[in-house]
């Protein structure tokens, strides 16, 4: 593979496919892994020199696999972001055990299974850039406990990992979007979506690409001295 390899989670709409279509106009190949077989083919086709794995990264050892499979068969995975997330909201005192281990399985242990899997490699190469997508929310928000938690979990993952990762030259950084367009945002209801809207200095929502292009500046030469930082995307708008 004369390209890099970017390995994207969470690929198969929304964020994760917009980070995926632009680190492949910056000369990547992406790997998009994703829960729907279908629509990762169907992405990783429009995409082109992409391909797909069905995976679900609350799996250490299905993650193990793919990781191996795609430094095996593809090479080494210059680029790793782990994007894959989910919600399950719910006032505390209503949320259920389920819903709270879902959303961490998912949201937090996901991104380690994925680091856990793929650094000790760019630790023998002594090169690497991991960019994990956190949240706004990871500072509190009424109604995801569960949510808040990972993604503020996400966050200290992210600064521990750039401690420990910096003499081999691998950078580690989290990005925050905001309020985004997504699939996830458009299942709120239009008076709630709209006031959100509202409360954002920039006067638009964000675009998944908004988060992407952010990204592919993490994963660029120019970002080389760039670790352990949590950027907001999300227009100015504070929760």
């Amino acid at each position: 593979m004369e390209k890099p390899i970017a390995v994207v989670t969470g690929a198969q709409q929304g964020i994760g496919l917009a980070i995926a279509q632009v680190l492949s106009t910056r000369g990547f190949y992406t790997v998009l892994c994703d829960l729907d077989e279908r629509a990762l083919s169907v992405a990783a086709e429009a995409i082109g020199d992409s391909s797909g794995y069905t995976l679900d990264v609350s799996d250490f050892a299905a993650v193990e696999r793919v990781a191996a499979q795609v430094e095996d068969t593809l090479g080494p995975i210059a680029v790793l972001v782990n994007n894959a997330g989910i919600n399950r909201d719910r006032m505390l005192h209503r949320m259920s055990r389920e819903e709270w281990d879902r959303v961490v399985a998912v949201d937090l242990t996901g991104p380690f299974n994925f680091m856990r899997h793929v650094v000790p490699r760019m630790r023998e190469r002594r090169a690497g850039r991991i960019i994990n997508i956190s949240s706004a929310s990871w500072q509190g928000n009424v109604g995801q406990a569960n949510y808040a938690a990972a993604k503020a979990g996400v966050i200290g993952l992210t600064k521990t990992a750039a401690k420990e990762l910096a003499p081999f030259h691998i950078t580690v950084n989290a990005i925050c979007p905001g309020f985004i367009d997504s699939p996830m945002t458009r299942r709120m209801a239009p008076e709630a979506f709209s006031a959100m809207v509202a409360k954002i200095p920039v006067g638009r929502i964000g675009t998944p690409h908004d988060v992407a292009k952010v990204v592919a500046f993490l994963a660029s030469d120019d970002a080389s001295y760039v670790t352990g930082e949590v950027i907001n995307v999300g227009g100015g708008m504070v929760l």
